[in-house]
């Protein structure tokens, strides 16, 4: 373990720690933030009115259209000249949100990730290579600073130019790799057209997150690259990544940083706090940041907590993989569909690649689903041939259009394509076209 004092720390303890950082995560909100001041007075609830952890439910939520409306810098708590670093969205659906990060976050933020690589399964002075895109995006600087802090040497190699990342980690001999897993996928299948061997190179663990991947997308990530894949979870508004991850002893949760950010997971359209074990929407409360608290902030991402102890002896709860994105959610003809839920179909059968694409159309009234999958070039070289009239194709295209009606519960257009067809990522993978929203007014 990293810090392994705070990461055992018994649930009493934490629990008034996480109590005491609250309450000046709430007074530094109200007193510097106009934003939370106005909506806690209309509320008639003033910080010291915070005395214990189930208080939080009377705290307003944050959302990402407040971090637009008050773009760029209307929410941070410092003044500018304190703010030493700052990150922000792509901005593709409107203005972007920007995060901002005084010395002291950014130093919270390395120890955190170095404590989310070691918990991953990595070591000192490990050679480590960052393939997340570096810039506003905080994907890779976050992982930079964190495993220099570890110590490690890292490779900040950035995304894309995928054969000069093989030469590297040929070259190098990385020990860990940190990446979206679709580039991952994708820097395997590039090395195979190359007539090398994913397995055979020096990386034992990846770390993997920025999109929702599903076990199946473990396992292909594992059988071809020969490593152990860890999920990891972030997000910019909180702080970036880091804020949770799995352990390699057991890969089941991941264990949130709770010295740093309290968890709830609710109902989305409530607002309610759920049962542990139930899914929901999680929302995160920073109890450390300086430059951009964030109080209740709704993440969309849907998930579930469960706090029994692992097996490797951390105390922190832990949450479910990310099952989706309530802003990824599809709903067609009535039915809530999850690209995730897509994935694992495809994944599940060998005859298959892990790259698809989901296009949802609209004829008339009707929405259209329609399904693209590679076919495996094992499956190909097994057949002899591509031919979509083949009778081992048309029973591997009738095993699919079965699996995907009986997961969704709604019918879809399946198409089989050959291998390398589909559109590859770099980054985060476009998984789903959603054309609908061309005929919206």
């Amino acid at each position: 373990m990293f810090q392994p004092d705070v990461e055992t720390i018994p649930r009493e303890t934490l629990t008034q720690l996480q109590i005491n950082r609250l309450q000046k995560t709430v007074k530094l909100a109200y007193e510097c933030v106009p934003f939370y001041r106005h909506r806690l007075d209309r509320l008639n609830i003033h910080p010291d009115d915070i005395r214990c952890l189930n208080d939080i439910v009377r705290l307003p939520f944050t959302c990402k259209q407040d971090l637009r409306d008050n773009y760029p810098f209307g929410l941070f708590a410092v003044n500018q000249k304190d703010v030493i670093r700052y990150h922000a969205s792509s901005g593709t659906k409107g203005k972007p949100t920007v995060v901002g990060y005084t010395r002291h976050d950014v130093d919270v933020w390395a120890e955190c990730v170095a404590r989310a690589i070691v918990t991953a399964g990595g070591r000192p002075h490990d050679v480590f290579h960052v393939a997340y895109g570096y810039g506003l995006f905080t994907g890779g600087l976050g992982f930079h600073y964190g495993a220099e802090r570890v110590p490690m040497t890292v490779v900040p190699v950035s995304g894309g130019n995928t054969t000069r990342q093989i030469t590297l980690i040929e070259d190098f001999l990385p020990r860990g790799i940190a990446a979206t897993p679709s580039y991952a996928l994708n820097i395997a299948e590039t090395m195979e057209s190359m007539g090398k061997d994913p397995r055979k190179t020096s990386i034992d663990y990846g770390i993997f997150g920025a999109e929702p991947w599903s076990e199946e997308m473990r396992k292909q990530l594992e059988e071809k690259l020969g490593l152990k894949a860890i999920d990891v979870y972030g997000l910019s508004e909180v702080m970036g990544p880091g804020v949770g991850i799995e352990c390699a002893e057991a890969q089941d949760g991941l264990h949130i940083v709770e010295d740093h950010f309290y968890v709830e997971v609710v109902d989305p359209q409530t607002g309610m706090p759920v049962p542990n074990g139930q899914l929901g929407e999680l929302v995160f409360t920073t109890l450390t940041k300086e430059a951009l608290p964030m109080i209740r902030y709704r993440t969309g991402d849907i998930a579930f907590l469960y706090p029994d102890p692992c097996r490797c002896g951390r105390t922190h709860v832990r949450m479910s993989r990310v099952k989706g994105r309530l802003d990824d959610m599809l709903i067609v003809r009535g039915v809530n569909v999850f690209p995730s839920e897509v994935e694992a179909v495809v994944l599940s059968n060998s005859q298959l690649s892990p790259y698809y694409q989901i296009i949802v159309d609209r004829s008339g009234t009707l929405d259209e689903l329609s399904i693209s999958v590679e076919v495996s070039e094992s499956f190909i070289h097994q057949v002899g041939t591509f031919d979509v009239h083949h009778e081992a194709f048309r029973i591997l295209h009738e095993e699919l259009n079965e699996a995907i009606r009986h997961t969704l519960n709604v019918a879809a257009s399946v198409t089989l394509c050959q291998p390398g067809t589909l559109p590859r990522s770099e980054g985060k993978a476009v998984r789903v076209v959603d054309k609908r929203k061309l005929y919206q007014a």
